[in-house]
C-alpha cells in the first residue's frame, strides 16, 4: 500500500511487468478508469476511498506498454455523478476512448445529450453496499428507459449473492446490459459451482446480455496465475463468444492491500480464450460492437 501525504491511496503499480502476451491490433482495455487529477477535478463527499490522482496519461501509457488500442472508460465511483474527468479523458484520447457514466437519476436529456456527444455509451448502475449508500431500482429503470434513443446500454455492478433478488430488476432493463466481473462469482467453486451456474442461467435469459471477464486480482484469492479464476471463467468464454468483454480495471480501486501486475493480467487472457477467433471476439469485435458500433 501506498499512502502519500495528504492520506490518498495508490492501488496500482507502478512499473507493471510487460506481458508475454500480444493483444491483436486494435484490442480494446473495455473496463478501466481515472482518478482525477484532483486539482483539476475533485472526488465527491460521498466517495468510500481517497486515491491518488490516475489521470488520461497513466492510463494511455499502461495502455501502449501493455499492446491495447483503445479504452472504454467506466466512471469511477470516488467522482460520484460528476463525470467531468471521465469526459476529459476521452477528449484527450485522439479518438481512441469511450466511456460509461454514472448519473444522477434526475439528470435531464440535455444532460444526457451532452455525455453522448462528449462518448459516453452507456450508464452503470452500482449495487455494491461498501461502494453507495443508495441505489434505487425504480429511479433506475426510469433512466434505462430515457437512454434508449440514444442507444446506450446499461452496465450493472453486484456481488453474486444478491443475483436472485437482482432478477426482476435486470429483466426490466430495456436496452442491452453488461455485467461487471461476471457479477462477482466465487471462483473457487469451479465452473460447475452454484455461482457460475446461476449467472449462466442469467446470461441465458435474455440475448442482449453481456459481462466483462474480468479482475481475476479480486476473484481468485490464491492469486497468480490464477488457477482457479482460469479455471471458472474459460467454459464461460467458450459458451458465449459473443457476448464477454475484457479489460485491466486500472487502477484497481480498493485493491491497495495487493497491488495488481496489469501485465500478469494481461497474460490470462491467453488462458481463458484459447483461440486467435476467440481472442478477436473477447478484445476487437465485442467491445466495438457496443462503444463504437458505426466502426464495425
Amino acid at each position: 500500500m501506498s499512502i502519500d501525504n495528504e492520506g490518498r491511496i495508490r492501488s496500482w503499480t507502478l512499473s507493471p511487468s510487460r506481458p508475454r502476451f500480444v493483444p491483436p491490433p486494435g484490442a480494446v482495455d473495455a473496463h478501466c478508469h481515472v482518478f482525477g487529477p484532483q486539482a483539476d477535478f475533485s472526488f465527491s463527499p460521498k466517495a468510500k476511498y481517497l486515491p491518488q490522482d490516475a489521470g488520461p496519461d497513466a492510463l494511455f501509457a499502461l495502455r501502449d506498454r501493455l499492446g491495447f488500442a483503445r479504452n472504454v472508460i467506466v466512471q469511477a465511483s470516488c467522482h460520484g455523478t460528476d463525470n467531468r474527468a471521465t469526459l476529459n479523458a476521452i477528449a484527450v484520447s485522439d479518438g481512441r476512448a469511450r466511456g460509461v457514466a454514472v448519473v444522477d437519476p434526475a439528470i435531464g436529456d440535455a444532460e444526457l445529450d451532452a455525455l453522448h456527444e462528449g462518448g459516453i455509451r452507456g450508464v452503470r448502475f452500482n449495487f455494491l453496499k461498501r461502494l453507495v449508500d443508495d441505489a434505487p431500482k425504480d429511479r433506475f429503470i426510469d433512466v434505462a428507459h430515457r437512454i434508449q434513443r440514444l442507444g446506450w446500454h446499461v452496465v450493472v455492478y453486484f456481488e453474486a449473492d444478491i443475483l436472485d433478488e437482482m432478477r426482476p430488476f435486470l429483466a426490466a432493463i430495456p436496452t442491452p446490459i453488461v455485467i461487471d466481473h461476471m457479477g462477482r462469482p466465487d471462483v473457487r467453486q469451479g465452473p460447475d459451482g452454484a455461482d457460475m451456474k446461476a449467472f449462466r442461467a442469467l446470461l441465458d435469459s435474455r440475448d442482449d446480455i453481456w459481462t466483462k471477464v474480468t479482475c481475476p486480482d479480486r476473484l481468485d484469492p490464491a492469486g497468480p496465475p490464477y488457477r482457479d479464476f482460469v479455471r471458472s471463467v474459460r467454459p464461460l468464454v467458450e459458451a458465449y463468444p459473443d457476448h464477454v468483454l475484457w479489460g485491466t480495471d486500472w487502477p484497481h480501486p480498493n485493491m491497495e492491500a495487493v497491488l495488481p501486475d496489469d501485465g500478469l493480467l494481461v497474460d490470462v487472457i491467453p488462458e481463458i480464450a484459447v483461440t486467435e477467433e476467440l481472442q478477436r471476439k473477447l478484445l476487437i469485435d465485442n467491445p466495438i460492437r457496443l462503444y463504437w458500433p458505426d466502426q464495425e
